[in-house]
């Protein structure tokens, strides 16, 4: 509506006189002022509304049972979400008596598993009720603002009306609203781990933490004061550097020559297949590189050992060397995909230069373009650790849960984000330091992780300036 009134005034703009803005911007004026207050309402309505519900059910609730509120709530939800499939008649009608409601929704095919009492009916009956006359406010509200909207716009429809200025400035501010959510989600992150960690810090002593060479946390150590355990980082530090200092060995060589093949040497038919079917790696879920290490590499390299040695084998099944090599398969497309983009990117004026010079196309790659494309190699190689830092299903399933400090490739090591998983599972309560420690161990790997990606991009944006 808006682009047609624009263009029914463009017509009729005198020669001497144009529109400031195209037809096209003003029928985007006209949507962005009709259609963003009414979501933006809609979406704090609906929020705003929900905290609410919840807030004055829990507090029925609380009047009037004083069991655990927590699983209280959960029934009176799985309550609603049973009576939701009845028709409005059948809701007035429903009958007090949670068996009965229950027997009822039985002989309609629903099963309410859990036992209630009888308050959690007229509770769950309000919270359908709440509900739906917040919903249906919410949607009377969007539309008449949406209606206004609309009126608005369309009325500021003028000849020299700025509105790809003002499409702009609001597009703008979408794109400044993207950026903050993405940083407050990185410091919710944080803070969520943060004040855990704080609270687990006031059990355990930073130096026991961050220093200690001994991780037994669910019982403490023969001979020691505590009874908490002990929390050293060390062995978990010590195996994820290490089996990512492996598969780094595996993976560098491997993708990097993929790379120079398919930038330099590759025709272009042959890249066109090459590079998605190498890319396919990247697919795969690490679920299966992890089955695929349990199954195939540790028992092969076991039977290796064991051939070589005679029958007394040498190489665990679980090991440093199995999580390694396959975590390297994994990380081979990272990589490639990446020094193979970062290599293309040489201007070809400097390979012409070179062989113009003499020099042969090996030569060329060797002394011209590789240092080239050094520093972005380097940032891509970093960012890929940082990925293998972070890696847990293949280290649980070829690398083991013991956490071992040995510097034998052939034998088993884990790494922190296992013991985050671990320490997570079960029955521990949550407030005890054998849940706590998780969080502290999820800090320091966050932090770990954030130096190694700040590095690799100090590295490309310091020397990327020198090849532009």
């Amino acid at each position: 509506m808006g682009r047609q009134k624009a263009l029914s005034q463009y017509k009729s703009v005198p020669q001497n006189e144009k529109m400031h803005s195209r037809p096209h911007y003003h029928g985007w004026w006209v949507f962005l002022v009709s259609a963003l207050p009414a979501a933006i309402f809609m979406i704090v309505w609906l929020i705003g509304s929900s905290i609410y519900i919840n807030h004055n059910t829990t507090a029925q609730l609380a009047a009037a049972s004083t069991t655990n509120q927590n699983l209280n709530l959960s029934m009176v939800n799985g309550l609603v979400k049973a009576i939701n499939i009845l028709t409005p008649a059948e809701r007035e009608a429903l009958p007090t008596d949670y068996q009965a409601v229950r027997d009822m929704m039985g002989n309609k095919g629903v099963v309410i598993a859990s036992e209630g009492q009888n308050f959690m009916v007229p509770i769950a009956q309000y919270w359908i009720k709440a509900s739906s006359l917040a919903q249906n406010t919410g949607a009377i509200i969007s539309i008449a603002l949406a209606l206004a909207g609309l009126v608005f716009g369309i009325s500021t429809i003028k000849v020299r009306a700025r509105a790809r200025n003002n499409v702009e400035k609001i597009v703008l501010w979408g794109l400044i609203a993207a950026s903050a959510i993405a940083i407050a989600t990185t410091v919710g992150i944080i803070f969520s781990m943060l004040f855990q960690t704080i609270t687990f810090f006031q059990s355990v002593s930073l130096s026991d933490f961050f220093f200690g060479t001994v991780w037994d946390p669910r019982f403490a150590a023969a001979g020691s004061d505590g009874a908490v355990g002990q929390f050293g980082l060390i062995p978990l530090l010590a195996g994820t550097l290490y089996i990512a200092f492996v598969a780094m060995l595996f993976a560098v060589p491997v993708g990097l020559f993929s790379a120079v093949y398919m930038a330099e040497y590759a025709s272009p038919k042959v890249r066109s297949i090459v590079k998605p079917v190498l890319e396919l790696l990247a697919g795969i879920p690490t679920i299966v590189y992890g089955f695929f290490a349990m199954v195939t590499v540790g028992p092969f390299l076991r039977d290796l050992s064991m051939a070589i040695a005679g029958g007394q084998g040498f190489i665990m099944a679980q090991s440093v060397l199995t999580a390694g090599l396959v975590m390297g398969v994994m990380l081979i497309p990272f990589v490639s995909s990446l020094s193979d983009d970062i290599i293309t990117a040489v201007p070809n004026s400097m390979r012409d230069g070179s062989l113009g010079l003499g020099a042969t196309q090996s030569e060329t790659i060797k002394k011209v373009v590789l240092p080239a494309a050094l520093p972005g190699i380097v940032g891509a190689l970093l960012l890929t650790a940082s990925r293998a830092i972070g890696e847990t299903m293949i280290v649980v399933l070829a690398a083991g849960v013991a956490a071992n400090l040995t510097l034998n490739p052939f034998e088993a090591m884990t790494t922190i984000t296992v013991k985050i998983v671990n320490q997570l599972t079960g029955d521990l309560e949550f407030n005890s330091p054998q849940t706590l420690v998780a969080f502290a161990l999820g800090i320091t790997l966050f932090f770990l992780t954030l130096i190694m990606n700040i590095f690799a991009l100090y590295i490309v944006r310091k020397y990327r300036e020198q090849y532009d």
